[in-house]
């Protein structure tokens, strides 16, 4: 990188995933594509080559201005694209990389869903990157400053597009792949071990069976999300009230694409759904929504973070914000004094006592927490999209990505 470029993005305006070292290790283990937005000539080339060279060994960068995209205010539903668009899916059907850069305006809604839709199949995890350079939005400079030679008038018309931040469906941290799969596998081998529990066997009506029928837990929880994640806040694209005043916090802005340990605590199954709570640390909870709780239990004094979790399976048509729902059950009945009627312990990928509390309420409490990579960022793409999954002895799971 030129000394210019370094004073054009000096340390203290790179994103955690160009200097903190916990960051750029998870990123490693991760899969992440990253899309650099803004105005031409605001400086995203320089941060994408800057990211290609930090990730150099797994990465990949591909570039609007390799196939002579110029930027205008248009649809995707032109054929620029198709070149491209063709690098990029077999770059993540050939898994020629674990870091995607796409170099871009990505100013228009309809592209970007295109690329958010090939993340979430692909299993990729995003994260929206615009350069932080005095000039970013000053079209007078940008003149000057673009290769394209736009115009004035052409660069004040592509303003509007990306002067409003890009908001998610929500934030929150999504885990790295290995660590991702080692805990899908602990969950497969928990359930497994659960419904062969005398104890639970004798509980089966909670499940709408009969005390003598065979429940398959993993066919039951057959729904998960494509990515593991543990959300901090739904925004609904900006449409739930206080999402731009959470991302504007300075908490957020600081804590976007750098790298975190999560620490899971208890494994909890219920009928509708199996989840991890998650234990958050100081630092962490500097981005937990101050009414994370009482967006569900207004009624409740419960424990700031006590909602934090990751959905690893849901029942048919149950949605994945249903876990939290059942996890605050569960820290409701802990904090009246009742700790559940203890049933055994558990031996395997997982350690730790069962204890079942009522209503097909267990939990099993780990007897070491399970620390997982995960990096900061959102979910960009469309509620509800289902793709397969490998990761059971039983095939192939359907997923669900919800939240």
């Amino acid at each position: 990188m030129s000394s210019q470029a370094s004073k054009d993005h000096p340390d203290g305006q790179k994103p955690p995933l160009l200097v903190d070292d916990h960051t750029v290790a998870t990123i490693r283990d991760s899969k992440i594509f990253i899309l650099l937005r803004g105005l031409p000539g605001s400086g995203k080339t320089t941060l994408a080559r800057e990211i290609e060279q930090k990730y150099k060994d797994t990465s990949r960068l591909i570039s609007a201005d390799q196939y002579e995209i110029k930027p205008a205010v248009r649809s995707s539903s032109g054929g620029d694209y198709s070149k491209l668009d063709d690098e990029l899916t077999t770059c993540f059907e050939k898994r020629e990389a674990r870091v995607v850069i796409l170099d871009d305006t990505h100013h228009d809604r309809e592209r970007l869903d295109k690329l958010f839709d090939m993340a979430n199949t692909y299993h990729f995890a995003v994260v929206v990157l615009e350069p932080k350079t005095p000039w970013r939005l000053d079209c007078a400079q940008l003149k000057d400053r673009n290769h394209w030679k736009l115009s004035l008038e052409e660069l004040k018309n592509l303003r509007p597009t990306l002067e409003k931040e890009l908001l998610p469906l929500y934030f929150g941290w999504f885990l790295a792949k290995r660590d991702e799969d080692f805990l899908r596998k602990t969950s497969h081998d928990f359930l497994e071990q659960l419904g062969n529990l005398k104890a639970f066997k004798k509980r089966l009506p909670a499940f709408g069976y009969e005390d003598k029928q065979k429940l398959d837990l993993l066919k039951h929880f057959a729904k998960s999300p494509n990515i593991l994640h543990c959300t901090t806040k739904f925004c609904d694209y900006g449409k739930v009230l206080g999402s731009e005043e959470y991302a504007q916090q300075e908490a957020v802005k600081k804590a976007y694409s750098k790298g975190y340990t999560l620490h899971i605590t208890a494994l909890c199954v219920t009928p509708k759904t199996v989840g991890a709570q998650v234990e958050l640390t100081v630092d962490q909870l500097l981005t937990w929504p101050l009414d994370a709780e009482k967006e569900v239990m207004p009624r409740d004094n419960l424990p700031r973070g006590s909602r934090a979790h990751i959905t690893l399976g849901t029942a048919a048509e149950v949605q994945d914000v249903q876990t939290g729902i059942d996890l605050l059950e569960f820290v409701k009945l802990q904090q009246s004094g009742r700790d559940g009627e203890n049933v055994g312990e558990l031996t395997g990928l997982v350690t730790g006592k069962v204890n079942y509390y009522e209503n097909g309420m267990w939990m099993l409490n780990l007897s070491r927490k399970i620390e997982v990579k995960s990096i900061f960022s959102g979910y960009y793409g469309k509620p509800g999209v289902s793709v397969p999954l490998r990761g059971s002895k039983k095939g192939i799971l359907n997923q669900c990505q919800i939240m």
